[in-house]
């Protein structure tokens, strides 16, 4: 019952929420986001040219970076699997 009630309450607190609206954005010639009604920006929905977008998204990896991730997630994994095996809850550890 007390669940329920927990749940109810949160499911009531979140639905009676106000929504936030955000301000638009816009973007400047160079495709960058930027604050409307600044120098260099560009008019509220405008957006890039779509080649030119793919030109500008083109940016080569450089292979630094991409040793950098993988250690990374290396590490990571490496944290995970070092963890104690989980079996279950035993009677004394429930209170």
């Amino acid at each position: 019952m007390r669940r329920t009630l927990g749940a109810l309450i949160t499911a009531a607190t979140l639905f009676a929420a106000p929504v936030a609206m955000a301000a638009p954005t816009c973007q400047d010639i160079k495709g960058d986001t930027i604050r409307c009604a600044t120098p260099g920006a560009m008019p509220v929905g405008w957006t890039l040219p779509l080649q030119q977008r793919l030109e500008r998204d083109r940016s080569p990896v450089e292979p630094v970076q991409l040793l950098r991730v993988i250690c990374v997630l290396g590490i990571y994994f490496c944290l995970l699997a070092m963890l104690p095996e989980f079996e279950r809850w035993s009677d004394e550890e429930r209170s």
